[in-house]
């Protein structure tokens, strides 16, 4: 079994993080902010992309990598690690832009969302069944 696809998944995600965490670190230095956000809105809007980030990928993309593992197509698992990155991408941009426009946060979670349930169906149904 090659399980080569969630990887590139992985590692792209990883890069995202390094890039949200790096701009939250610059954020908290340039508004001398140690520790929570110094009412500061724009530090508040990046720590929030950065945590949303960090409460919902590492759990889906381990139901991504379950799903590889049990021999998906490998068209599925792109879809499915694309559609993560890109509700990841959509939902950090959203979320970090002082005039929020919500429709790029509602389809980053609605893409998020449908990875977890997706993933959860597949891994579940057929246990069940």
């Amino acid at each position: 079994m090659n399980l080569d696809v969630t990887p590139i998944y992985a590692a792209l995600l990883a890069l995202l993080f390094v890039f949200l965490s790096l701009r939250t670190i610059h954020l908290r230095r340039r508004h001398r902010v140690a520790l929570g956000d110094g009412d500061n809105p724009e530090l508040r809007r990046a720590m929030r992309a950065h945590a949303n980030f960090a409460e919902y990928v590492p759990f889906a993309l381990l139901l991504v990598y379950f799903v590889e593992r049990d021999g998906a197509h490998l068209a599925l698992v792109h879809a499915l690690g694309l559609a993560l990155l890109a509700g990841r991408l959509l939902h950090a941009w959203g979320v970090s832009q002082p005039r929020e426009d919500f429709r790029f946060r509602v389809t980053g979670m609605v893409l998020s969302f449908g990875v977890l349930l997706t993933t959860a169906l597949l891994l579940l149904l057929p246990r069940l069944f």
